[in-house]
This record gives C-alpha cells, structure tokens and sequence, in this order.
C-alpha cells in the first residue's frame, strides 16, 4: 500500500518546520540540542506543538545529533535508544495533542568528528546508523530525514541503513557551502542523481547557506537528468554575532517569498534550519496556502463547505452567556431534562418552544436524581445543532474518575460546548446498581476545567489549544447547614468559578441573609426559580427535595389555590422574580420546570420578555 507522506507529496508541497536548536535555545536550553529529549521533554513538545500550530505538514524530532558518536560526548552514549524513541514519542504527543494530522520525522545527522578525523570507518557509521534508525522507527515515525550530511559517501551509508530496515520513505539531505557544492565538492546535479538511484524518495539541501544560494542549487537539482522530488530546507541567512549573540537576519517575509519561488521551481518540500522559527514558518504556510498537504480527505460542514481535517469539527465560538452576562444583560435559562430513552424530540422540541419565547440558554442535567438518562453532552450537541440555542451541560463527578471527566470535556469543547456547571452529582439510591466514582467534588472538577482553560491536563500535561470553557457552580441558600454551604461556595468561587446558579429559592428574605454572609461576590449569579404546580407538588418539594425549603406561606397559598394551583404557582414565580431582579448580585435566572412541563416556564419567559405565544 502506498504511504500517505508520499499521496501528500502528490497533492502539493508539505511544509516542514523550522529550527530546533537555534529554537530551544532561544527558550533557555543551554545544554546539547538532542539531550533536551532526555531532560526537558517538556521544552522540547512545546516547540513541536508551535510548529504544528504554525501549519507544519512534517515535525522532525529532535535527534539530529543522537547517534552513539555524538551522545557518547556528553556521556550518553548507551542510550541512544533512549534519546531516540523518547524524541519521536515527545513528537507523536505534540501532534496528538494538537489534532493535526502531521507527518513525524525521524532526523538523522552525520556522525561528525569521528569520522572526521578516521577515528570511525563508513563501517562503523553504518552500525550507528542503523542503531539510531532502529529506535525511531520503534518509536513511530512516519518518514526518515536524512539531513544535513558532509557527503554522498555518508549520506550513502545511512540511507543504506535506513533502506536495509524499512521501507518507510525516505528525505535525504546535504549540506552545502556557498560555492554550491557540499562539503565534499560533490555538485547538487550529481547529488540528486545517485541519491535517487540509492532509494531516497526526496532528495535535497538543507542548512550551511540561506535562502538565496538554496534556490540556486535547487535550480540546478531540478534542470538534472533524475526526476525525484526535491526538498529544501535552508538557514535563516547567514549568522552574525550581535551583543554576543548569533542573529539570522532573513525575516519571515523574506522566507515566505523564498518558499514561493522554492514552489515554482519544483520543491516539493519546503521548510527552514538555523534561525528559523515559527514565525517563518508561518508566513511561509500563509504564502503556499491554508490548506494541510496531510489532509488526505474532508469533511462536510454545514452547506457543502469543504473543511480541512485539522480544524475542529464545530466551529469554535465563545460562551454567547458569558458575553451576555458581562455586558450586563438579564439572562434567562431554562433547565431540561434529557430522555430516560433513545428518543431526543420531546426535548429538542421543548427547546425550541424556550427560544422562541426568549430564553437565551438550556440547561441540561446530568442524569439528575441519579436516574439513568441519555447523556447531558449528546443532547447539549444535538439542541446546539438543531435548535440553534446555547446550553449549559450539568456534569458530575460521581459517575466518572478523573480521566473520564477531562476526557469528557476535551470532547465536549470539540463539539462545541462552551458552558460547563460542575456538580458533585446525586447520591445513587440502591435500586441503580451502580456505584459512585467521586475523584473529586464539584471544587475539584473546578479546578480541572480552569487547568483544562490554561491548555493543561489535570497532571500537568499540554492538551494543545486550551479550552474556553465558561464554568458555573452551584449553591443552595436555604441548605440544612447554611455554614458549611457557606464555606463550600466560597471555596468554589475561590477555585475559580465564573458564574453561581443556585437551588430554587421561595424565600427572597434567606436569599438575602445567605449572601450577606457569603459576601462579596464578583461573578454573575442566576437565581433558581422552580414555578409550582400545586399544593401537592409544592408539598412534594419541601418534603421531598433535599435542600428545597418552600415557606409556609407560599404552601398554604398554594392550598388556597385549589384548582388554579398552576395559575398561582405563575404568579408566586413572577413575584419572586421581580422582587429579586435588583438585588445587585442576581444576573438572570435558572427555571427548572416541574414534570417536563415547559410550556409553564415558557410562559414565564414570554411574560418576561414581552414576546407573543
């Protein structure tokens, strides 16, 4: 079967990054370029992830210089294998983690003075090459580089290595002087030729010269007899020291108008060496265009609108809630339950019927009263999709441990959920057979998400792209131990939770005492509001609901109202809103109807917002 590095070459040129030991030391690594792998693999990820993001079609690992002879000048030595496996795995989780499906280089350099100076025969490189070559395709890469080598001698050797253990395909490389010769006086013609004839895919020059003399000896590879596809790759211009640094001067505009004329001249993979960055690359990406080599296929967006593989499938926008509330505006959002089947419609349906009356979000519980009912993130994706309108997906950390909740939010961001409330969950009864995980409580989960928001896992771990996740927490102000809620909102808000929302509340006067207490409070909040039904029902939810207390009065009006029970639990709803609307903390509310009744809370929403039925 034909590999994918080499359908991508058909497509167009792929786009190789830039710099890698000019570039970790420019972000403070002092020591050997490929001990970085070792010892900061951290650094090392982070310059492949900005390479990636820049528009790299191909990342070469950082083990240019990882073979025995050069590891053995720093004592390292017996761990070639170490140095390369851990190199292409550090380049295999930068392209995981941004999503983008890039080619993984193997880099490959020459063995230096060893063989030099004849302490080392073709012989031995040979051995070391295959050393080397071995351990990065144990550790997965896609193509080998062959990159900057002296001569056609050396390159030979390696590629013979390469050759003799995979046929995965294969760039080879040489360096070259400004007089357009290698370092050995072979000629670029004379390069492409028998590199070509020895099984290298991609033949060219990289590093020793800029921009300029690559482009003449690109011209004179491409005016040759072979037909190979060519590859250049070259420095950043030629270094100066300046306030005792080294300097490249070609400037990423330069390098662009540089790989457009690489382009026309028949390369078919174009990056940067010394000096250059992801800047460079970059503008280079912006002059070839947009679109990935990599992208073997598409997929369909929303009317036929071809969309390249490392985009996300949704498109993504930031929380419309969070916007709203921050310019101020009275937000309404009207909880719905998800199905306890298969079937979504009643909900979707429910949630068309909220937006045309006015409601600006939905809230969508997570199996509440834990109850197995399809997922809060499907239906969050399926009202978002067909409906049109923002949701707040409810998740808990009974059900899932930590690895599921973060690999649940990762999905979630990619799918287009932006809004998150992080509750702890209700306890199982003992008829669902299941049992609570509970890594962490909802402070915890907090916690999760704002890391999940700073572009880091749980353990520390880049995931790429941060997430933009807009978090709410929960409080309950008529709670059977107001102290310990107390204690526990505060914490939430000190773990960084944007928004508060809280239980239903038919007491405006312990709504009031509850955040006197709690004190000051600088993210929006929006206020439960559960209309009644009846005086069963509202017997039902003082009795019955943990943590919902609704007074005596309001019970024995509800009493009182006989069979316009629904009529007055509306008008009790309305009062409470409007008696809380300004109070300087409440933002909006939170409707949660009763029974999937919502029709009822629509009724609340057009009343408020002056829509017609």
């Amino acid at each position: 079967m034909r590999h994918p590095f080499l359908d991508a070459l058909e497509r167009g040129v792929v786009l190789l990054d830039g710099a890698t030991g000019t570039e970790l030391r420019a972000r403070g690594w002092r020591g050997p370029s490929d001990v970085a792998v070792l010892e900061r693999p951290d650094l090392v990820r982070r310059l492949h992830e900005d390479y990636i993001a820049a528009g790299s079609d191909l990342i070469l690992t950082n083990t240019f210089a990882a073979n025995r002879s050069q590891l053995a000048r720093h004592g390292l030595g017996e761990r070639v294998r170490d140095a390369n496996f851990h190199a292409a795995r550090i380049a295999r989780d930068a392209r995981e983690i941004h999503g983008s499906p890039v080619f993984i280089g193997g880099s490959v350099g020459p063995i230096g003075l060893d063989l030099a100076l004849g302490a080392w025969t073709l012989a031995d490189a040979h051995e070391a090459f295959l050393e080397q070559i071995g351990a990065l395709i144990e550790g997965g890469v896609d193509v080998l580089v062959l990159e900057t080598f002296p001569s056609l001698a050396e390159a030979g050797a390696a590629l013979r290595a390469a050759r003799a253990l995979t046929d995965l395909p294969v760039v080879a490389m040489l360096n070259f002087n400004a007089d357009l010769a290698s370092p050995a006086g072979e000629p670029p013609e004379q390069i492409a030729a028998t590199l070509a004839a020895a099984g290298a895919d991609v033949v060219g020059i990289n590093c020793g010269v800029g921009p300029q003399a690559v482009l003449d000896m690109l011209q004179r590879m491409a005016g040759g007899a072979t037909s190979v596809r060519l590859a250049v790759k070259p420095n950043a211009g030629l270094p100066r020291v300046v306030g005792g640094r080294v300097v490249y001067p070609s400037t990423p505009a330069y390098c662009a108008d540089f790989a457009l004329r690489a382009k026309d001249l028949g390369a078919s993979c174009i990056g940067g060496c010394c000096g250059t960055t992801p800047a460079h690359v970059r503008a280079m990406r912006d002059a070839l265009g947009s679109g990935r080599a990599t992208a073997a296929v598409t997929l369909s967006a929303p009317h036929d609108e071809p969309q390249p593989l490392d985009e996300p499938l949704a498109r993504p926008q930031p929380s419309r809630l969070r916007d709203k509330l921050a310019a101020g505006r009275y937000v309404i959002s009207v909880e719905i339950d998800p199905p306890r089947g298969t079937n979504p419609r009643k909900a979707i349906e429910g949630a068309a019927m909220l937006q045309r009356a006015g409601a600006e979000a939905i809230n969508i519980g997570d199996s509440p009263m834990a109850r197995v009912r399809m997922s809060a993130l499907a239906l969050a994706v399926l009202i978002q999709q067909q409906v049109g309108i923002e949701t707040i997906i409810h998740q808990t950390t009974r059900d899932r441990n930590l690895m599921a909740l973060q690999a649940d939010m990762l999905g979630a961001h990619a799918l287009g959920i932006r809004n998150v409330i992080a509750l702890s969950g209700d306890p199982q009864p003992e008829a669902s057979q299941s049992s609570a995980v509970r890594d962490v409580d909802s402070t915890g989960f907090i916690r999760v998400l704002k890391r999940l928001n700073e572009g880091l896992d749980i353990a520390g771990n880049s995931i790429g792209r941060p997430t933009d996740f807009f978090v709410a927490c929960a409080a309950n102000p008529t709670a059977d131990d107001v102290a310990l809620e107390l204690r526990r909102v505060r914490a939430k808000l000190d773990a960084g939770a944007d928004m508060l929302m809280t239980q239903p509340v038919y007491d405006t006067r312990s709504l009031r005492q509850f955040f006197e207490r709690l004190g000051a409070v600088d993210v929006p909040v929006l206020l439960g509001v559960m209309p009644l039904l009846s005086a069963r029902n509202a017997e039902f939810v003082h009795h019955e609901l943990a943590g919902v207390t609704v007074p005596d009065a309001v019970r024995e009006r509800m009493r009182a109202a006989g069979e316009a029970g629904l009529a007055v639990g509306l008008e009790i709803a309305l009062e409470q809103i409007e008696e809380t609307r300004a109070l300087e903390y409440v933002s909006g509310i939170y409707l949660m109807p009763v029974f999937g009744r919502y029709e009822v809370a629509a009724e609340i929403v057009r009343r408020l917002t002056g829509r017609d039925a």
